[in-house]
This record gives C-alpha cells, structure tokens and sequence, in this order.
C-alpha cells in the first residue's frame, strides 16, 4: 500500500522562512489566535489523520466504489465513519467565521490541510471540500434566514453541501441550461430539471444535503444573463432547523468514471424539488462565481496533493528497487545492483516531481496570503492589491498545478517500471484520479480563456502588471547578489518577455478575436513557469542564507532543485512563447468539414 509523510517541514519552510505567515497572522483580525504553537498542533493532527484514517481508505474505496440502491448512495467502507471523525475534529469550521459557529481561523490554514487530505484521499476529500465553497457562497449571497438554516449547520459538517451547474447538453456553457424554477405561493420555487457529474450529489456521510442549484425563472432573459441561484436541500428542514420532509430531488445513477471511484458523481433528477432564491433573481452566475473560485483553488490544491503523494511513493521505491549498475560503476557494490536512484533519468523524473511539488506548494501559500487579506485585511488597499493578485492567479493555480500533476503522476508510474502498471502499488490510481483535476471546475482551456482574456487583455494588462512589478522589484533587490545570479538574470528576462508576449496577443486579438483562444493554453503554461520560477528563486535566496545553519542538507537541497527547475523545467518556456507568437493561422486553416479527409466511407 502507498505511504505518506506530510511535509512538515517543508511547509514550515514556505510559510514561516518565506512567506513570514506567523507575522501574517499577527497582522489579521484575531490573529492572535493562530499563534505558532497552535498553527504546529493544527499541522500535526491534520498530517495524522491524513495518514491513519484517510490513507488506508483510499485504495480501497477506489476498489469498492459507491453503491446507488433505490436512489440512496453508500459511500465505500470507512468513509462514513472517517467522515465522523472529521466532524468530531472540528476540521469543517476551522476557517469558518465564528458568527456561525466556525473558529475563525485564517482560510490558508485550511488550505494546507487540504493538501494533506488530497494527498491521502482525494476521493474522500471532495465530499467536505465541495461544503466549504457552498458556505461560502451563502455567507456572501444568501439571506439572514438561509445563513441560519443552512451555513451553520454546513459549518459545523452535520450537513454538506454541492455546486449542480452541468446539464446533460451543456457543460461550460451555462446559458444553455434548461433547468427552471416555477415561483410557488409560500414565497418558494419549484425546480425541476437534470443535472449531472454532481460530485458528492448524494451520500451517507451526513443528515442532509444542501444543493446550490443553477435554473431560469419564466421570465428570465436569454444566455448566462438569465440565471438564477436557489439553495435546494434534500430534506426540508423542520421548524427546529432539522431534516424533515424528503424533497423531490434524487440521484438518477452514478457516473461511471475514470478515477476517484470513492466519491458519488451523480446524475441528479429535481421534480418540483422545493427550493429558495439566493441574492438577487438572474444573477445567479455571479453569486454561484463565489463558490466556483473556492472550487478551483481546492482543484489546484488537489494537483499539489496527487504531486506530493505520487513523488513519495516513487522517491521510496527508487532507493529500494534494485536494477542495473550505475554507469560511473557500481554505487553498492555490496548489492547484486545498484539502486534505481542512481540513474539520471530516474532522477529527472524524481526531480521533476519534487519541484513541481515544492512549488506548487509555494504558489498555493502565496495565493493563500491573498485570500487572508481579501476576506479579513485591514488596510483597503491591500485588499484591493490581493484581490487583483488572486483574481490573476487563480487560473493558474487550477490549470497549471493540475496539469503538471498529471505529468508528476505520470512519471511516478514510469519509475516504478512495469510495477506502476501494477493496482496494488497505488500509482495508477494516483494517474486516474488526477486526471479529472483537468477537467472539472472549468478545463485547463476555459482557465487559460480566463487568464488570458478577462483577467489580462480586458484589464489592458493593468492585472498583469500588479504582479509583474512585484518579480521586477525582487529582480533589482538581488541584482547585486551573485549568489542569486543564476537565477535573477533569467527571471528577469522572462518577466520582461512576459509583458511583450501579452502585448503581442493583445494587438493580434484587434485584428482577430480567435488570436486569444489560439494563444490562450500556451500562454498560461509560459504563465505558471514564470510563477514558478519567481517562488523558486525566493526559495533560494532563503536557502542561500540559511546554509551556515544546522541544517544545511535541507537548505542545499532546496538550491539544488531550484538550480534544477531553472535548468531542466524552465525552458519550457520558450516553446510556449514560440507557439505563444506562431498565432492561430495553422489552427483555423482546414475548415471543420475537412478534418475528416483520409477516413470518410
């Protein structure tokens, strides 16, 4: 069975030598609260949990699945109990306001847990992960009344929560849906419509379910400007606030999928199904935009984790399996072969892992400081900066992290050999449970449309530049420092490269709108290299300084995979600012009814 460790250490690393989190959290509202030794606890507890209770689950919930008889689903063995313990823990209202029965505690920190449950079981996860971004969107959208219904008691986990968006011919595509919401007499909606790849959509692990729903009153206008959001549960709640009367809403069937067989994807039928507006009627896409970028965060987060877990486990076999003797000669002479790990391509491999995984890690904590001080900053204009810098890493976060997570766990099957093919080691399931981080909450293409188009040329680049500044500062603070050089000088370049490659979209795009969608993916992929690239040369200037101290082998290892990444990953970059510039002639060149040539009968 697979292993896992919580990198503790490297997490104190990114947040207190970094990113200086314990002065981050002295600067927040009740801060205080979020001391060092309760911060230490919280990190602990949630790495054993993730390894005692959550870890043992996976394999087997990924073997066993979820069972839909007479429209009730069963989640695997364990998960219902391992969802008790979560409760009992406290870990759904660490980071929930106190006014509704959370601790108050800074988001980040419930994004770190995050990673350790992704890390351990993904499947799992997505049953309280997809709670968090529906309290979140009736904290800032619903009424007094639903937050006293339904926020406290999705807060405190009793009752979870979904996003159903997806209808069977209408995916991104929102204003397609055709779900609709029929005003009763007691001031409430009857809605009724199919919804489908519902993550967590029903279950046994809680006493209610509370849906956020997307549907179209009679009235409303055409496309996306004509949604609205309704909070539908599955048992009404009674005049004490607990489930009552079952609603008319039911799982049709479960989807049959790829990976994360442990949690419920299901169709989901409403028939009348008695619901209640959230925010205001038509804009439900705004208020349901809340709870989706919750969601992509925690999709990024889930890349991180499958990167983390897929590198460990390969990293343990590679200095275990023995093959072949080393080409320089024999490394343990003392064996019949010297161990995998001597290879180098087996360390390009490792090492592509273990860079992807340290900074994904640091981009996730720098994104986790922005939602801090968006949610509970006290200066205006550090919100405003924060919110910008989050609005513009988001994509990145969701498309870039999940995509080199697959290649991560790809590259975990590969060195395990023809063993990684094999179930019992776990890495396969790693490959097919990442694979849909891609997909869901918005495909690495609807992302980089995102980044590309709304957040960077819609801003006339003004977002790109928040952040752009920001590198080009560190790059002159350490211009002189020629410990950092082999770093900085190429960062420099690709920041500066970074603006002209947008420019060059952007006066493309004036000519020719599909000049964005053809640039678009290449051009947030060369976006979350540079990203990296600034994370990992902050990295190592931390490294450089501490190398003196006690733990030099830490700190040198650190250098050496930033060298690394600069090195062997980072000029990746030049083939997607190539493909950035080749523009979408060779894309639009053969029409639709000609890509078929060759095959027809």
């Amino acid at each position: 069975m697979p292993d896992y460790q919580a990198p503790l250490r490297d997490l104190r690393f990114v947040m207190d030598e970094m990113f200086d989190f314990p002065g981050h959290y002295a600067s927040l509202p009740g801060g205080d609260d979020a001391s060092p030794d309760v911060v230490a606890a919280i990190l602990e507890e949630g790495a054993r949990f993730s390894r005692e209770v959550l870890l043992p689950l996976n394999q087997s919930g990924d073997q066993e699945g979820c069972l839909l008889e007479g429209g009730d689903v069963k989640a695997p063995k364990g998960f219902k109990q391992a969802y008790q313990q979560y409760v009992e823990g406290g870990w759904p209202s660490l980071s929930a306001e106190p006014e509704f029965g959370g601790q108050g505690l800074p988001h980040s920190l419930g994004m770190v847990l995050s990673e350790m449950i992704c890390a351990t079981n993904l499947a799992w996860g997505m049953y309280p992960g997809l709670s968090h971004g529906a309290a979140d969107a009736l904290r800032h959208h619903g009424s007094d009344e639903q937050k006293a219904t339904y926020l406290t008691k999705l807060v405190e986990g009793v009752w979870t929560g979904t996003m159903c968006l997806t209808e069977p011919h209408c995916g991104t595509d929102l204003g397609l849906l055709k779900t609709r919401a029929i005003p009763t007499d007691d001031g409430g909606y009857d809605i009724t419509g199919t919804k489908i790849f519902i993550s967590a959509g029903e279950h046994d692990l809680a006493e209610n379910i509370v849906h956020l729903v997307l549907a179209k009153l009679p009235d409303a206008p055409e496309g996306s400007k004509g949604i609205s959001l309704f909070v539908v549960p599955k048992f009404l709640p009674d005049a004490d606030g607990n489930p009552g009367e079952r609603n008319g809403v039911t799982c049709g069937s479960l989807e049959h999928k790829m990976g994360i067989h442990g949690n419920a994807t299901c169709v989901m039928n409403f028939d009348a199904a008695k619901g209640y507006l959230v925010g205001a009627p038509n804009k439900g896409l705004a208020c349901m935009f809340t709870m989706m970028n919750v969601a992509r965060i925690g999709v990024g987060i889930q890349g991180l984790g499958v990167t983390e877990a897929s590198f460990q486990n390969a990293l343990a076999y590679a200095r275990d399996r023995l093959q072949m003797r080393a080409l320089s000669g024999p490394q343990a002479p003392e064996k019949v072969a010297d161990p995998i790990i001597v290879h180098p391509d087996v360390r390009r491999m490792l090492l592509t892992q273990k860079a992807f995984a340290e900074g994904g890690r640091m981009l996730v904590l720098y994104t986790a400081q922005m939602v801090d001080v968006v949610e509970h900053g006290q200066d205006a204009a550090e919100r405003e900066r924060a919110e910008t810098l989050l609005g513009l890493l988001t994509p990145i976060v969701k498309a870039f992290l999940t995509e080199v997570g697959f290649e991560a766990t790809n590259e975990g099957v590969q060195v395990f050999g023809g063993h990684g093919f094999i179930q019992e080691w776990g890495m396969e399931q790693l490959v097919r449970d990442a694979r849909i981080t891609r997909l869901y909450e918005g495909t690495t293409g609807i992302q980089a449309l995102d980044l590309l188009g709304r957040k960077v040329l819609m801003s006339q680049g003004e977002t790109l530049k928040v952040f752009t500044k920001e590198i080009h500062k560190f790059c002159q603070a350490e211009a002189d420092n020629p410990a950092l050089a082999e770093f900085i000088k190429p960062l420099a370049k690709l920041n500066a490269e970074w603006g002209e490659l947008t420019m060059g979209v952007g006066m493309k795009a004036m000519q020719d709108r599909e000049e964005v969608g053809a640039a678009s993916v290449d051009y947030l992929m060369y976006s979350g290299y540079v990203t990296l690239a600034y994370l990992w040369a902050r990295a190592a200037k931390q490294a450089t300084e501490a190398l003196e101290g006690d733990e030099r082998a830490f700190y040198q290892a650190k250098l050496d995979t930033a060298r690394f990444y600069y090195q062997r990953l980072l000029p990746r970059t030049r083939a997607h600012a190539a493909m950035v510039q080749a523009g979408g002639g060779s894309l639009m060149a053969i029409s639709a009814e000609d890509f078929g040539l060759g095959f027809e009968i």
